[in-house]
C-alpha cells in the first residue's frame, strides 16, 4: 500500500471515528436536561389511589424518578430526583431494601436527597419538591 493511500484510509479511519463518539456521547448528555414545567408549574403529577401504593414503588416522567420512600401521604414519604445519573446519564433505579438510588451502569449511588453515596458519579443529582393536596402528588422544580 503506497502511503498516500495509507494516510488517505487512515483519516476516513479517524473520521468515522470522531463523527460516531460525538454522537454517541463523549461531550453533552441530552438526558441530563432540565424537565419541562407544564402551564401549572408542575413537572408531573400522579394520583396516589392508583400509583405508588407501596413502600419502594417509583415511577419515571418528564426526566424525574419519584420514589415511595416510607409509608403514609406526606411530602417526606416521597423523594424526587432527575432519573438521569451524573456520571453518564444512564437512568437511576431506586432500591427500596437500601433506600437509595442506584446506577446500573457503573454502580454510583445516591441518596433519597440525591446526595453522591458512591461514584463514579461526583456530582448530586437534581432534587425536585413534591407537594401533596388529598390524593394528588405534584412534582416541582
Amino acid at each position: 500500500m503506497e502511503r498516500h493511500e495509507f494516510l488517505a484510509k487512515l483519516g476516513i479511519g479517524l473520521a468515522a471515528v470522531c463523527t460516531g463518539c460525538s454522537l454517541v456521547s463523549c461531550g453533552s448528555n441530552p438526558k441530563n436536561e432540565d424537565p419541562t414545567p407544564t402551564a401549572d408549574g408542575n413537572i408531573f403529577t400522579t394520583n396516589l389511589d392508583a400509583e405508588l401504593l407501596n413502600v419502594g414503588d417509583a415511577k419515571v416522567s418528564n426526566g424525574v424518578i419519584l420514589a415511595r420512600t416510607a409509608a403514609g401521604n406526606a411530602a417526606a414519604s416521597f423523594s424526587a430526583v432527575q432519573v438521569a445519573c451524573t456520571h453518564e446519564g444512564t437512568f437511576i433505579n431506586y432500591n427500596p431494601t437500601a433506600g437509595i438510588y442506584i446506577c446500573p451502569l457503573h454502580g454510583s449511588r445516591f441518596s433519597k436527597e440525591g446526595f453522591v453515596l458512591q461514584g463514579p458519579a461526583a456530582s448530586s443529582l437534581k432534587k425536585y419538591n413534591v407537594i401533596i393536596t388529598g390524593t394528588s402528588l405534584a412534582v416541582r422544580a
